[in-house]
């Protein structure tokens, strides 16, 4: 019997942002190989990085990055997993799955290898609620629906923009919480999955993540860190605070929950202080910031939506630290980035009002 036809196959990039070899992808073989990868080399260019045979992959490093870009090339973070997004850009597919490199197979409770990105798939596929809770949680999966009290005007749900799936074994703590909890690993492996209500802001990670880049790829910019930066490891986090907001403005809606991978290395706590030390700090003002956003009803499109963040960061952050006036001015050479790669795109990405 033939084997059926991995879902979106043609529709699907895995971007995948490294500085080694990926020996790793063997495991995920079964479940990756027939999907094209987009590699996002991060440090020295002139290292070679070896990928298994029998993947359908392009590769970018600094270099290439320059090149395609040009003095743009600036908005994109070096020494840092934020480089990823350089991959949305070049991407040419509706959906992109990113993973990082120390994310392994896990397995359910059933022992049963879990195949995350057909998981992602599933969710992004499906509508999202973001208006009213449901309290079976996703009410689209099997044995699952609408409980009682749930308003039937509601029930069609809205697109769904993103996929935030979780991990087992290493959680991802900031490094306070790493240095007080440094045994802690995560077990428990919980079997739902959840719409983010409109309004609330949640943590994104960047590791086990899949979004429809038409619906929001203009705004999932993993923001200025590493070298020559003074915050790191919140590359994920602006991205996602970023697109909540624009998804609630557009209409669309964020799940996360399932699918799990396994996380299988703790980065340096130390050196996590180093590069979250001002986060740390700074995020009381950014979250409050974001809380208060609001988009104009002429921001009918991600990126119109985007250009007035970028303004607004400007204006309210900058007094918080200089650096936000950097990053507001990178938020806006990422658009036109975006739309210079992406021209078809700049009329797609509008979401529904």
């Amino acid at each position: 019997m033939a084997a059926p036809t991995p879902l979106l196959k043609d529709e699907l990039d895995i971007v995948i942002p490294t500085i080694r070899n990926l020996d790793f992808l063997e495991m995920w073989r079964p479940f990756f190989q027939p999907y094209h990868l987009i590699i996002v080399q991060d440090g020295d260019p002139s290292k070679t990085i070896k990928v298994p045979e029998g993947f359908d992959y392009e590769l970018y490093n600094r270099n290439d990055i320059n090149r395609i870009l040009g003095p743009k090339a600036s908005c994109i973070s070096f020494k840092d997993s934020a480089c990823r997004c350089f991959g949305y850009m070049v991407s040419k597919k509706k959906y992109i799955y990113t993973i990082d490199d120390d994310c392994f197979v896990a397995t359910n409770p059933s022992g049963q290898k879990i195949n995350a990105l057909e998981q992602h798939i599933k969710n992004i596929l499906c509508p999202s609620t973001p208006y009213f809770f449901n309290t079976l949680y996703e009410p689209f999966r099997e044995g699952a629906d609408f409980v009682r009290g749930y308003p039937f005007s509601l029930r069609e749900g809205v697109p769904t923009a993103v996929s935030h799936g979780l991990w087992l074994n290493i959680p991802d703590y900031d490094a306070p919480t790493q240095l007080v909890k440094p045994l802690e690993r995560n077990t428990r492996y919980v079997d739902a999955i959840l719409t983010i209500p409109k309004g609330t802001l949640f943590p994104m990670c960047g590791m086990n993540l899949a979004f429809d880049r038409d619906l929001i790829g203009p705004a999932m910019y993993f923001g200025l860190m590493g070298d020559g930066q003074p915050i790191g490891r919140y590359d994920d986090m602006w991205a996602g605070w970023c697109c909540k907001v624009i998804c609630d403005h557009l209409g669309l809606g964020i799940k996360t929950g399932l699918p799990y991978i396994y996380h299988s290395k703790a980065s340096n706590p130390f050196v996590n202080l180093r590069k979250e030390y001002k986060g740390i700090f700074w995020q009381e003002d950014i979250i409050p910031f974001f809380q208060s956003l609001v988009l104009p009803n002429e921001a009918t499109t991600v990126q119109k939506c985007y250009i007035v963040l970028a303004k607004q960061v400007k204006e309210k952050l900058s007094k918080v630290d200089p650096y936000f006036d950097k990053l507001a001015d990178a938020m806006v050479t990422w658009i036109e980035a975006w739309d210079e790669l992406n021209p078809a795109g700049a009329s797609q990405a509008n979401g529904k009002a």
